[in-house]
């Protein structure tokens, strides 16, 4: 591909528009941005097959509209040594973006190429426009160059394309194949969703969920555990898994989310562990950290050996939640920081411990000098400089009393590391935090009268139950995990009861708690 990208054109008419042909193709593929995969990439190049004594391949490539938020996906069948589209080429196309199908059509190509841009419209059916002829490689070669608009709900916002693509004839529309050349295709464009975390002690907090592979759904943030889950369909087939090179996802943390600055974090899919390896941060950027997850092709085989569940269950699980981890300003240095106890109270004594690590040493502790300060509300609170160890058995220490009045988000502020004015990081941890430990009951007073309401018949059932699911997942009523061990529809009489009887205050929170997590337990809350 490369030789032929940076071959001389000669002057001669027909020879000129197959290297500019060429060329086209060179740039689509080269700007595509990844090289080409399989399933799953930004581009995919089949492997070559004979056709008519010469060997001939189809490629197909992403890219985004420089006018615009629109997605691209262009579709070339080549002669695979000069990688020059051949001439009048008949495709059969249907085409799904995750589970929706878009289209199924014959499209004619005079130069053997196809570009279909994505946009986002507003309703149900898709539908396909065709544009002709008026740029420039068109022009210039003499050929009509064909886009088909596709228009339908969230198409520009990424996601995997699917093509199933029949050629069904090659070197003239009259061509036809005896039998049609068919491939399979699955290209996949980057597509961010922000998903907003109420938190009681970081208040809003937005993380970004990148998937490169197929649409996301199910995010969720467990503010007890600190655990990312999210979902995604998937084919659990080893045909489908031995055309996806990798699956890869992105979590975008906001370095002010102080509970997710933990040094590392594993990943589960349906409930198996994958490789740490898979797992990469990236901290160098001020204000947030990216968090790569990539998942191989053996990983994915050794899942569909022990997998029972349908599509893919993302568990992302932080690793020593006591333990953060920042890296400077400047890129050069990583603090990691802990804290006993580990719930830190106002008017009251604390122990912080830290190491301050060489990046470009793979996270080796280094002896450098340092100020470390504690600040709330921007006043500082604490001081302390020295020279760190470069020991790996021993820790830097710092111990004061958190004054009395001092609640919520406190900084922990590296700076001047090794005299370096951007060598600096602030860590924000929390002081009297609001959540609770995990396994306690706490419902608002004001849920009171809208039990009240149910029981009394004001409101009906299904009112009921989706307000007190959406509180319950919401974590606005806290009760203890409950697993959901059967399926009914029917709420018992006395649930009723005991809804009347605690919303007047003849029973408690923990005998009415225990009246949620059966309803939970046969699935008629849906939580």
């Amino acid at each position: 591909m490369g030789s032929q990208c940076g071959r001389r054109i000669p002057k001669s008419g027909p020879r000129l528009r197959e290297l500019f042909l060429a060329l086209l193709v060179c740039l689509l593929i080269f700007f595509s941005g990844h090289e080409a995969l399989g399933h799953g990439g930004s581009s995919e190049i089949f492997p070559p097959v004979d056709l008519n004594g010469r060997q001939v391949t189809l490629e197909a490539a992403a890219s985004q509209d420089n006018t615009g938020d629109d997605q691209q996906i262009s579709i070339s069948f080549l002669d695979f040594d000069s990688k020059i589209t051949l001439r009048d080429v008949i495709f059969h196309i249907r085409a799904e973006r995750g589970n929706q199908f878009l289209f199924e059509q014959e499209f004619r190509a005079d130069n053997g190429f196809l570009v279909f841009n994505f946009i986002s419209g507003d309703a149900y059916p898709v539908t396909l426009e065709e544009e002709t002829g008026g740029n420039f490689f068109g022009s210039l070669l003499g050929l009509d160059s064909r886009k088909i608009n596709v228009t339908g709900p969230k198409l520009a916002e990424g996601g995997l394309y699917r093509f199933d693509v029949s050629v069904l004839a090659a070197d003239g529309y009259s061509e036809k194949l005896d039998k049609p050349l068919v491939y399979n295709v699955g290209i996949s464009i980057p597509q961010t969703v922000r998903h907003e975390i109420a938190h009681p002690d970081y208040g809003p907090q937005i993380i970004q969920t990148i998937t490169y592979y197929d649409e996301l759904s199910d995010f969720n943030y467990n503010i007890y555990s600190k655990e990312i889950s999210f979902s995604m369909p998937f084919d659990w087939t080893a045909e489908n898994i031995e055309q996806t090179t990798v699956i890869h996802q992105e979590l975008v943390i906001p370095k002010e989310f102080g509970d997710l600055l933990v040094s590392g974090f594993s990943m589960y899919i349906n409930d198996i562990k994958l490789s740490d390896s898979i797992v990469s941060i990236d901290d160098f950027v001020p204000e947030t950290r990216t968090v790569h997850f990539i998942v191989n092709q053996q990983e994915l085989l050794n899942v569909l050996m022990n997998n029972k569940q349908d599509g893919i269950n993302f568990l992302v699980k932080p690793w020593d939640k006591s333990r953060l981890g920042a890296v400077t300003e400047n890129g050069q240095f990583r603090v990691y920081v802990s804290w006993d106890p580990e719930r830190l109270e106002s008017d009251s004594e604390a122990v912080f411990s830290f190491d301050i690590t060489d990046v470009f040493l793979k996270d080796k502790p280094v002896a450098v000098n340092y100020n470390f300060s504690v600040t709330y509300n921007e006043k500082v609170i604490f001081e302390q400089n020295g020279v760190s160890t470069d020991s790996r058995e021993m820790h830097n220490t710092a111990e004061f009393v958190i004054p009395s009045g001092v609640s919520g988000i406190i900084h922990l502020n590296f700076s001047n590391l090794d005299y370096n004015s951007r060598a600096t990081i602030s860590v924000p941890v929390i002081v009297d935090s609001m959540v609770p430990d995990q396994g306690t009951i706490s419902i608002p007073s004001w849920v009171r009268s809208s039990v009240g309401w149910w029981s009394d018949g004001t409101i009906d059932d299904e009112t009921f139950l989706q307000g007190i699911g959406f509180l319950i997942k919401n974590d606005i009523i806290q009760v203890p995990q409950t697993q959901q061990v059967k399926a009914s529809q029917e709420i018992p009489s006395w649930i009723r009861s005991s809804a009347g009887w605690w919303s007047d205050g003849t029973i408690d929170d923990e005998t009415f708690v225990s009246s949620l997590q059966f309803l939970i337990e046969r699935g008629i809350i849906p939580v």
